[in-house]
């Protein structure tokens, strides 16, 4: 009976504990799952059993059953859904590891995405930066160009004596000849040959007679290690650096039926470079950019600014031969204005940089030099360069170009 009502009285007690504690969980608004009830309610009847009943949990010495094990007993009777402790904590740590795993699953997935878009946002920057390195490059080249003082002085009055001029500035091919009233070097000097359009139009053209020229280490079939790369590095140039509105003609006019045949290669170019410039007049510079042809041991290098720089020739063609005189069906008026483009862009060159500019050649043909006044056949370099030499050299040359052009 005092087993009964000691029972009893713990029941009381526990239920009345659980009620307060549900009211309390009503009146805060706690938000609870089953396992931390289950615990509360647990700790509650082992709190009341301790504080109204201490006695009944001790046991004897003999092992055998005292009132705490019938009161216990009693009480999952009472409270079925009360688990032992090592049910509690497997439950608990089965919950809890599921819930680690779904939450580890949830942040390496965020953190993929993550590193995903840090890649793609690092790529884009590192890919901004080249480009922002470039045309930073571009720029100190440009500034670099401004500030860089003349290194040789020729004076005016030198270009008086032809012979001088004759033997310092030209290579006149045995297919040709020319005199000093044909090469009035003073009236060339001083020619305007300012840029008069302004670059909201296309102001340059390029283009390549012989766009299959290739280099020392070009890759066969990728047209950017030819020539014609080294034409999209000036066009860059003139673009980024100077200002200039160029138009970049990459067309091949050398190759026939699949085959390498430079017959008919100034015809066909002259033909596709006059509809572009009928297509836009505003163009004042023609450029056709080459690479020479010398013997295998014979290298055109020179160092500019600690690079090395692959050297340049001008041509003019006379559209007179030594033996017959003027070529009737080759007309070219704009002959004294090559002629002038090409003495400026020397002296311009011997001026800031001394060993860059070769000679300028002069040969019996016309070479589509009659498409406008200030036309240019260039030979950068020859096969014995490198594409970066070759590509080094489009700076020094875009700077004589601009000083020529903007009449600085």
């Amino acid at each position: 009976m005092k087993k009964s009502d000691a029972g009893k009285k713990v029941s009381i007690v526990i239920w009345i504990c659980m009620l307060l504690l549900a009211a309390d969980i009503v009146i805060k608004g706690l938000s609870l799952d089953a396992s931390t009830v289950e615990k509360m309610f647990l700790a509650a009847q082992q709190k009341a059993i301790r504080t109204y009943l201490p006695g009944v949990l001790l046991r004897d010495e003999s092992g055998e059953d005292t009132a705490a094990s019938w009161l216990l007993g009693k009480i999952e009777q009472q409270l079925p859904f009360s688990a032992s402790e090592e049910e509690a904590a497997a439950g608990e740590d089965r919950e809890t590891s599921s819930q680690i795993i779904a939450e580890n699953s949830e942040f390496l997935q965020a953190k993929l995405l993550e590193e995903n878009q840090g890649a793609e946002t690092l790529k884009e920057e590192e890919e901004e930066a080249k480009d922002t390195g470039q045309q930073e490059e571009t720029r100190s080249a440009s500034a670099a160009s401004q500030e860089r003082a003349p290194v040789t002085d020729i004076p005016l009055e030198r270009f008086q004596d032809f012979n001088y001029v004759l033997s310092n500035f030209y290579t006149v091919d045995k297919s040709t000849s020319i005199n000093s009233e044909q090469l009035n070097a003073p009236a060339l000097i001083q020619k305007d040959l300012r840029m008069q359009t302004e670059n909201d139009q296309p102001q340059i053209l390029i283009y390549h007679s012989h766009s299959q020229e290739e280099f020392i280490d070009s890759v066969p079939g990728d047209p950017s290690t030819t020539i014609v790369g080294v034409g999209e590095y000036l066009a860059q140039i003139l673009r980024d650096t100077y200002g200039y509105n160029v138009i970049h003609v990459t067309d091949v006019f050398d190759v026939i039926d699949g085959k390498l045949d430079r017959n008919q290669a100034y015809t066909l170019a002259s033909e596709r470079v006059s509809e572009i410039l009928e297509e836009n007049p505003s163009v004042e510079v023609v450029i056709d950019l080459h690479r020479d042809g010398v013997a295998d041991d014979k290298r055109l290098v020179t160092n500019i600014d600690g690079k090395e720089t692959a050297k340049v020739m001008f041509l003019n063609g006379l559209s007179r031969t030594s033996q017959n005189g003027e070529i009737s069906y080759l007309p070219n008026p704009y002959i004294e204005d090559n002629l002038a483009f090409s003495l400026q862009m020397m002296l311009e060159a011997k001026k800031y940089y001394p060993d860059f500019g070769r000679t300028i050649y002069l040969r019996g043909y016309r070479y589509n030099l009659h498409l406008r006044p200030k036309t240019l056949l260039v030979e950068c370099g020859a096969q014995t360069n490198t594409l970066q030499e070759e590509k080094n050299a489009m700076e020094p040359l875009a700077d004589i170009l601009n000083r020529v052009l903007s009449g600085t």
